[in-house]
C-alpha cells in the first residue's frame, strides 16, 4: 500500500519502505493517520480548521527537523511547521503533505546575570513566564499562555509590556533556524544579519526556527492590573475618556479595551453573564503603587458594572484570558491598524460591537506606541509601527451553522473601520490572508520588496509557503 502526498508539481507516491527509511532516521515518531495520537496532533486551536496531513513527525531536536526540510524539499512535499498551534488562520497543519511537529520541544533556560532566556522553538509563553519569573525577569509576550512563542514572535508579539518593552520580536536577540536548504544557521546583528532582520516580521517564511534567545526585563513577580467593566450602553463616553488618557500615558502604562459580553462563567455574578460591556483592561510595568494611583483615573470613566483592578502576580496575569480561548472553538480574527481615532471612529468600533452574532465575540482596541513604536520602521521587517492603534474583530463562535454569519461581521466590522485607517494589519490576526499580497504590501510598506528578495536567496523554490507567503522571484 502506498501513501498519496501533496506536491506543488505533480503527485509524489511515497510506499511503505520510504516512509519506513525516513522513520528511522528520525529520534521522535513520525505519525499517519493510522498511528494512536494522530488526531491530536493534527488539530490547532481554532475548531475550523480540519486538516489531515499525510505525515506529522514529532521532533526530538533540530537533528529531527533538518530530515524534515531536506526530505520534504526532496521530494516536493508541502511543508508546515507546528508550534503552539494558536494561530486562527491555522497553517500548522496541512492537508497531505508533511508537518514539522516542535511540540515536544520546550526547554527554556535563563541567565539572570545576562538576563537573557534562550527557549526551543516548542515552547509557549507560559513555559517562558515559568522559568523567567523565577528570577524576576519577563520577554514581552503575548496575553495568552498556551500561544507558542515563534508563531507570536516572528509577526510581532503584542502582549502586556509592549509600550514598555517593545513587541516580542524587538526583544529577539538571535535564533536558529534550519533553512530551506536543509541547513542550521544562527541569525542574529552579527551574523546572518539579512535573514535576522527578515525572521523579526516575517519569520515563517524562512525556515523552521529551532530556538529563540531573548533579552529579559525586570518585571514583577507582582504588577498593577486596572480592569474595570462598564456596560456597553456607556461605550462611547467611556472610549473617548480612555482616549483622552491614554494620550498622555506614560510607556508604563499598557491598555487595551475590550467591547466583549461578560463571560457565561461562575466565576462572574450570574445577573451580568452574556451583557454587553467594555473592559478597559491596563496593565503598569512598574511599581504596584504607582501603576494603583497613575491608572486610578481609568476605573472612573463612568460607574463600573464590576472592576476587578488590583495587585496580580504577573504569571497570573498572562493566564488571565487562557480560559475564554479554548482549544477546538471555532475563531475567525481579523485587525487593521487605526490612524485617526476619531468620535465618528469611535462611534463605528462601538456599532461594531453591538451587531456581534455571538456573544463570544469581541472587538478589541490596542494602544501602541512607546517602545515598540520608537524602532525605525527599517530597523526590522515587521511594518507600521507608527501605527497608534490597532483594532481586530474577534470572532469566536460553537455553533458550526453560524459559520458564514460570523465571519461576515468579523469582514464587514473592518470594513466599517476602514476610513479611519492608512492600511496594514497585524498578521498574527490575519483572517485566513485572503487578500494575500495586497494585505503583505499594506503591512510591510517598503520593506515587503526586500523581503522578496530576501525569500529568492533563501527560499527559491518556496518550500516554506504555509503562510503569510512571500512569494520568490520567478
Amino acid at each position: 500500500m502506498a501513501t498519496q502526498l501533496a506536491a506543488p508539481v505533480q503527485g509524489a507516491i511515497l510506499d511503505d519502505e520510504t516512509i519506513s527509511e525516513f522513520r528511522g532516521r528520525l529520534r521522535g515518531p513520525l505519525l499517519t493517520s493510522d498511528d494512536p495520537g494522530y488526531d491530536g496532533a493534527r488539530a490547532v486551536r481554532n475548531g475550523l480548521i480540519d486538516r489531515r496531513p499525510a505525515l506529522i513527525a514529532r521532533c526530538s531536536g533540530t537533528a529531527d527537523v533538518v530530515e524534515c526540510v531536506n526530505f520534504a524539499r526532496e521530494r516536493g512535499l508541502l511543508l508546515s511547521v507546528r508550534g503552539g498551534a494558536h494561530n486562527v488562520a491555522g497553517n500548522a497543519v496541512n492537508d497531505g503533505g508533511l508537518v514539522i511537529d516542535l511540540s515536544e520541544m520546550r526547554g527554556v533556560s535563563v541567565d539572570p546575570i545576562a538576563r537573557t532566556v534562550r527557549a526551543q522553538g516548542g515552547a509557549t509563553w507560559g513555559d517562558v513566564d515559568r522559568e523567567s519569573q523565577l528570577f524576576g525577569l519577563a520577554v514581552p509576550g503575548g496575553v495568552v499562555s498556551t500561544t507558542g512563542i515563534g508563531g507570536l514572535t516572528i509577526h510581532g508579539g503584542y502582549g502586556h509590556l509592549r509600550r514598555k518593552h517593545g513587541l516580542s520580536l524587538d526583544s529577539l536577540l538571535s535564533v536558529e533556524i534550519v533553512t530551506a536548504d536543509g541547513q542550521v544557521r544562527t541569525a542574529s546583528e552579527n551574523e546572518n544579519a539579512d535573514l535576522f532582520w527578515a525572521v523579526r516580521g516575517a519569520g515563517s517564511n524562512f525556515g523552521a526556527i529551532t530556538s529563540f534567545e531573548f533579552r529579559a526585563h525586570p518585571v514583577g513577580p507582582v504588577v498593577q492590573l486596572c480592569a474595570p467593566f462598564y456596560a456597553l450602553e456607556d461605550g462611547a463616553p467611556v472610549i473617548r475618556a480612555w482616549r483622552d488618557f491614554t494620550a498622555a500615558a506614560p510607556d508604563e502604562v499598557n491598555s487595551l479595551l475590550v467591547l466583549w459580553s461578560v463571560p457565561d462563567d461562575e466565576h462572574f455574578p450570574e445577573e451580568l453573564r452574556r451583557r454587553p460591556i467594555v473592559v478597559v483592561a491596563a496593565v503598569y510595568a512598574g511599581p504596584v503603587e504607582e501603576g494603583e494611583r497613575l491608572m486610578q483615573p481609568l476605573r472612573e470613566l463612568a460607574t463600573p458594572l464590576m472592576d476587578l483592578s488590583g495587585p496580580i502576580p504577573y504569571t497570573a496575569l498572562q493566564q488571565a484570558f487562557d480560559p475564554f480561548f479554548p482549544k477546538g472553538r471555532l475563531y475567525y480574527w481579523k485587525s487593521i491598524y487605526v490612524d485617526v481615532l476619531s468620535d465618528e471612529a469611535i462611534d463605528t468600533m462601538v456599532d461594531t460591537a453591538r451587531a456581534r452574532p455571538s456573544f463570544l465575540s469581541g472587538v478589541t482596541f490596542w494602544h501602541l506606541g512607546g517602545a515598540m513604536g520608537r524602532v525605525g520602521s527599517e530597523e526590522t521587517a515587521y511594518g507600521r509601527r507608527e501605527a497608534p492603534y490597532l483594532f481586530s474583530a474577534e470572532a469566536s463562535w460553537e455553533d458550526p451553522a453560524t459559520i458564514e454569519q460570523n465571519i461576515a461581521w468579523a469582514r464587514e466590522s473592518l470594513a466599517a473601520m476602514q476610513p479611519f485607517s492608512n492600511g496594514g494589519s497585524y498578521l498574527n490576526f490575519p483572517g485566513f490572508g485572503e487578500e494575500k499580497e495586497a494585505m503583505l504590501r499594506a503591512s510591510y510598506g517598503p520593506n515587503y520588496d526586500r523581503l522578496v528578495a530576501l525569500k529568492t536567496t533563501y527560499d527559491p523554490g518556496n518550500l516554506f509557503r504555509m503562510n503569510l507567503n512571500i512569494p520568490p522571484q520567478a
